[in-house]
């Protein structure tokens, strides 16, 4: 279902408006239009299409999804997609929306099980009416991006957060229990922030894109863009910091594994010394050779077990001074 709201004066007018009501609204000068729409289907993208005169193009990466955040400008509009992201149950939560941006229109399409909550970017629309003046789409366009990269700034820092109790497990003797290793648990961490590093970096090329055009941002929009960007490059250095860290403690637990394999294999290996002194000992008086004088001893016997028990209690405090026990 096309949901369209029609702004004007700094508030939304409680009118009624379809496509054709909003062709003839982009015309006029004292209205704003704002298209919003869940999983279009190939029906509502061609009359979108044919009510805003898009580009084949546009209309073309539309009907695509899972695309990579860009800023596209054609003659009057300037296609947008952006992949708002949040975390649920500390899952990082990926939908997608494709913004068409005009002087006098904005035209939301969003996509994905979790969509971007419109509701929030409405009301700061609504707080903010000077915003608007001269360039409606402009600060249309601004309000969508803003709410997208203050949301990756909750993302990142909660990642943050996350890494930072990851190191102190890792740095310290915390047992993981019965949850995921400390090493799994780095890899899931990893991934979710390369995501978020994959969607801000082509964010912060689209930001510049859109400054440069003067028909949809003036010089009153240029300090909130600038605020915008800022914040992008925030996340983009935070992702990288935060890559870093797991990388280096992903090491850092491989070398504590290794450490634990070397600490077992060295303690098995003083056992098996200690087992075999008193092995050999009596391997030899085994054989049975006839010439064997202890054979014949009386005390042949408790000889040799007191030469093996002897024997192996020496090795036990050699290797128990070493620390290999």
């Amino acid at each position: 279902m096309i949901d369209i709201r029609v702004y004007g004066d700094g508030a939304r007018r409680d009118e009624g408006c379809d496509l054709d009501r909003a062709q003839e609204l982009l015309a006029s000068e004292d209205a704003f239009v704002w298209l919003d729409v869940v999983d279009p289907s190939d029906p509502d993208l061609a009359s979108i299409g044919e009510v805003f005169g898009l580009h084949p193009l546009t209309l073309e990466d539309l009907r695509h999804r899972s695309q990579r955040p860009k800023v596209e400008l054609f003659e009057g509009y300037a296609f947008v997609v952006v992949r708002p992201m949040h975390l649920s149950h500390e899952v990082l939560v990926e939908s997608e929306v494709h913004a068409l941006v005009g002087q006098r229109f904005l035209a939301t399409l969003r996509f994905g099980a979790v969509p971007f909550d419109v509701a929030q970017l409405e009301r700061r629309w609504l707080r903010q009416p000077d915003l608007f003046g001269a360039y409606p789409g402009g600060a249309a366009v601004y309000f969508l991006l803003d709410e997208v990269v203050d949301a990756y700034l909750s993302v990142i820092e909660d990642l943050e957060d996350r890494a930072d109790a990851l190191e102190d497990d890792v740095t310290g003797e915390v047992s993981p229990g019965d949850g995921p290793s400390a090493q799994e648990q780095i890899f899931r961490l990893k991934r979710e922030v390369v995501r978020l590093r994959r969607v801000v970096s082509p964010l912060r090329q689209g930001l510049d894109l859109i400054q440069e055009e003067p028909w949809l941002v003036g010089a009153e929009l240029q300090p909130y863009f600038r605020d915008v960007t800022e914040h992008a490059i925030r996340v983009a250095e935070l992702s990288d910091n935060v890559r870093e860290i797991l990388t280096s403690l992903l090491e850092l637990q491989i070398a504590k594994e290794a450490n634990r394999l070397n600490d077992t294999v060295r303690t098995l290996t003083a056992w098996a010394a200690i087992l075999v002194v008193p092995t050999l000992i009596a391997s030899i008086y085994g054989m049975n050779f006839r010439e064997m004088p202890e054979l014949a001893w009386h005390f042949g016997y408790g000889f040799a077990l007191v030469l093996m028990a002897g024997s192996s209690f020496g090795l036990y405090l050699m290797f128990k001074r070493r620390g290999w026990l």
